[in-house]
C-alpha cells in the first residue's frame, strides 16, 4: 500500500508538467490564431479602402469626362488619369508665352464645364506648364530658361481662364520646365508632344478650405 502511494506521488509531477505544457501550447496557439485573424482583418480593411479609393477615382474620371465631352470629342484636349492636356501649338507659338486667338477660344470653352465640375467638389485646378528639352536661351532671349517659359505659359493660361470667368480661388499655376516629359525627346515630333499645358483637379489644402 505504501509502494502504491509512492508511485502515485512520483507520477503526479509528470502529469502536472504535461498539463502545464498543453496549457502553454494552447495559449500560444490562441495567441497565434488571434494574430492571424488581426492580420487578416487589417488586410481586408486595407483592401476595402483601396477598392473605395479606386471607385472614387473612377467616378471622378467619369464625371470629368462627362463635363468635357464636347472638347474631348473635338480632339482639342486629352484626358489621361484626371489630367487635361492641351498641346502647346494650340495655345502658343514656339518659344512664346503669347496666347494664340484659337487658344483663347479653346480655354473659354473649358471655363463653364470646369467651373461647374469644381463647384461640386472640394478641389481646385492646377494649371501646369511643360517644355521640351531644348535650351531656351539659344532660341529666345526673353526667357532665362525652360523653367521660366513653362511658368509664364502656365500663368498666361491661368490668367486667361480667370478673365473668361473662372474664379481665381479655384485655380493656381505651376511650372515643370522640361521635367516629366510625356515621351523621350528623341525628335521634333516627340518634343512637340512634350511642349504642353496640363490642367488637373487637385484637393484643396486644409488651410485653403477654411473660411
Amino acid at each position: 500500500m505504501l509502494d502504491n502511494d509512492a508511485d502515485v506521488e512520483s507520477s503526479a509531477p509528470v502529469w502536472i508538467s504535461f498539463a502545464d505544457l498543453m496549457t502553454g501550447l494552447l495559449g500560444a496557439f490562441v495567441l497565434l490564431l488571434v494574430g492571424v485573424m488581426a492580420t487578416q482583418l487589417d488586410m481586408a480593411s486595407k483592401l476595402e479602402n483601396e477598392v473605395q479609393k479606386r471607385q472614387i477615382e473612377e467616378q471622378k474620371r467619369m464625371s470629368l469626362e462627362k463635363a468635357l465631352a464636347i472638347p474631348l470629342a473635338s480632339g482639342r484636349i486629352t484626358l489621361n488619369n484626371g489630367r487635361i492636356g492641351i498641346s502647346g501649338k494650340l495655345l502658343f507659338e514656339l518659344n512664346s508665352d503669347k496666347l494664340e486667338p484659337e487658344g483663347r477660344k479653346l480655354l473659354k470653352s473649358l471655363v463653364l464645364p470646369l467651373r461647374s465640375y469644381l463647384q461640386t467638389r472640394d478641389e481646385m485646378l492646377m494649371v501646369s506648364g511643360f517644355t521640351d528639352d531644348q535650351s531656351i536661351k539659344s532660341r529666345n532671349r526673353q526667357f532665362e530658361d525652360n523653367w521660366e517659359l513653362s511658368a509664364q505659359r502656365a500663368l498666361t493660361v491661368t490668367r486667361t481662364l480667370i478673365e473668361e470667368g473662372m474664379p481665381s480661388s479655384m485655380l493656381f499655376a505651376a511650372a515643370f520646365g522640361q521635367e516629366q516629359a510625356l515621351v523621350a525627346n528623341t525628335n521634333e515630333k516627340a518634343r512637340a508632344q512634350n511642349r504642353r499645358v496640363e490642367m488637373a483637379p487637385v484637393p484643396k489644402s486644409s488651410n485653403a478650405s477654411k473660411p
